[in-house]
Parts: C-alpha cells; structure tokens; sequence
C-alpha cells in the first residue's frame, strides 16, 4: 500500500538539489488522497492505519515548507 507521505520519502531519498526542493510539489493523487483523509477525519472518522498516515504526512509536510524557505533562500545567494 502506498501511503501519502511515501512520495515525499522518495523525493528526499533520490537527492533532492536546493532547486528541486524549492519547486516540490506534491501530485494531484496525493493532494487528493490527503484532502480525503482529513474529510473523513473531520465526517466518520479513521481507522488508526489512516490516523498514523495523515500525521506522518503532516509533519512531513511541515517539514518540507521549512525546507522550502530555507531552498529559496539558497537560491536567491
């Protein structure tokens, strides 16, 4: 099974540039998966297998907007 963060895993594993890093963006499969993961967070709720892969991605997330300002900034020197 693959899970949202799983492309942020793999983007970072395959040698992300400070360039690359600054233009990542998730796929639109992805964006989808997660906005379905926190609608039915939000409706019926999750199983703990979907509770554990929206954290995981949401921190991730989080730490690939901090990466992202610190790319841009890189990039800009």
């Amino acid at each position: 099974m693959i899970r949202a963060y799983d492309e942020i895993v793999e983007f970072i594993a395959a040698g992300a540039t400070s360039a690359s890093v600054a233009d990542f963006e998730p796929s639109q499969q992805t964006k989808n998966h997660v906005a379905e993961l926190v609608h039915k967070e939000k409706t019926i709720g999750l199983t703990a297998d979907e509770s554990s892969e929206l954290d995981h991605f949401m921190k991730l997330e989080h730490l690939m907007r901090l990466a992202k300002a610190r790319a841009r900034m890189l990039c800009s020197q």
